[in-house]
């Protein structure tokens, strides 16, 4: 298997098949064809491009002088929103007064 992994990043590292982009993960290997744009046509329709990768999921591979210099993937999918305002609210019960102080006034140095 480690073998074929090799080959694969190889092939996928070289000039030829620049266009083919490599994902790992842990059971299997998977090889993707990428639409490849140079940097002046990738700057120049920044946006539209962006909204295409978002569209139908295919990954653009940014090139500058033939070379890749970064692929624009979709965006996975969101991380659920957490509530961190308020989301010990029922956690705690409070007793006795918040305002009053804790020991007389008696017993403060600052007052003597």
């Amino acid at each position: 298997m480690d073998s074929c992994l090799n080959v694969i990043r190889q092939i996928a590292r070289a000039r030829l098949y620049a266009n083919l982009m490599l994902t790992n993960t842990v059971d299997h290997v998977r090889l993707i064809y990428v639409d490849a744009m140079p940097i002046s046509k990738f700057k120049a329709q920044c946006l539209a491009v962006m909204d295409r990768v978002r569209r139908t999921g295919r990954p653009v591979r940014v090139t500058r002088y033939g070379r890749p210099i970064a692929d624009v993937v979709p965006a996975g999918p969101a991380a659920p929103v957490t509530r961190t305002l308020g989301f010990l609210k029922d956690a705690t019960t409070i007793t006795g007064d918040l305002v009053a102080p804790v020991t007389a006034t008696r017993d403060w140095n600052a007052l003597k």
